[in-house]
């Protein structure tokens, strides 16, 4: 259950679409001039050195942020928040750094808002830890996500945003958020909610999808990208699901997704 380390997937063409989506969000709604909060419940490490022995093992990287970050002077204005974010941790242009959720947001987020992350791995968490500690607006726990999240809820600012996005080791993990995202719309209801989910198997993601639109909400959105079709065998892609969305998101993905497809020579699969 905490074997999992994302330094061998940092970057790679799911991250680009979890965090491209994420900051999107978070550009929106700092549009606002209210306070902020954001909620990681999976955070990792925070921030990952693309020249480490861990990230050129699999070399994920190239294939997602490396092949984007060379083409992004004709990339969609979605794509904006999420480079400008990036870009912050790599000077001179050159990419070498490559920040997880959190770290991308306190880079956008305003010294008023709050975040919060939590994360079990012991090595992962001390790193977070070491990663976070000049920021006074960020809180980080070792402790477990689901419980975390919570006793979070609802918070004070009254407008949030919290990204789910565990490593489904485990076979209970879909039903662990399709539980925690239950009782998190019945503390918060208004929040925005992004749940990554990997494609492996096509009926399980699926199966998941359904029980989540289920659940009492005012709106969802789902935006997939694969790689190939899915069939069991490893993952042929990765989604988002959006709760309650920034209206125009789905006109900009729409718009995204096509032009990421043609320069990561990646499908691009629905959104709905």
């Amino acid at each position: 259950m905490l074997s999992y380390q994302h330094g061998f997937h940092a970057g790679n063409v799911a991250d680009v679409l979890k965090h491209a989506v994420l900051c999107y969000v978070l550009d929106y709604l700092l549009q606002k001039d209210k306070p902020l909060y954001f909620h990681d419940m999976h955070a990792g490490r925070g921030l990952y050195d693309l020249t480490h022995p861990i990230a050129q093992k699999t070399s994920e990287y190239r294939d997602g942020i490396e092949t984007l970050w060379r083409t992004a002077s004709s990339a969609p204005a979605a794509l904006t928040p999420y480079l400008q974010a990036l870009r912050a941790f790599n000077e001179g242009g050159h990419l070498r750094y490559y920040a997880g959720s959190l770290l991308l947001a306190q880079k956008m987020l305003r010294g008023s808002d709050r975040l919060f992350a939590s994360e079990l791995h012991p090595q992962e968490y001390a790193s977070l830890a070491e990663n976070c500690k000049h920021f006074s607006n960020v809180r980080v726990q070792k402790t477990n996500g689901y419980a975390a999240l919570k006793a979070a809820l609802p918070p004070k600012e009254r407008r949030g945003v919290v990204l789910l996005d565990p490593s489904y080791e485990t076979m209970g993990e879909e039903a662990a958020i399709i539980q925690a995202l239950d009782d998190a719309l019945k503390r918060f209801a208004t929040g925005v909610y992004l749940v990554w989910y990997p494609v492996v198997e096509a009926k399980r993601a699926e199966k998941m999808i359904k029980k989540i639109a289920a659940l009492p909400m005012k709106s969802l959105l789902k935006i997939e990208w694969l790689t190939r079709e899915p069939n069991g065998a490893g993952m042929a892609g990765s989604g988002m699901l959006v709760i309650n969305p920034p209206w125009p998101l789905a006109a900009a993905m729409r718009e995204t997704l096509p032009w990421l497809a043609k320069h990561l020579r990646r499908r691009v699969a629905v959104i709905v």
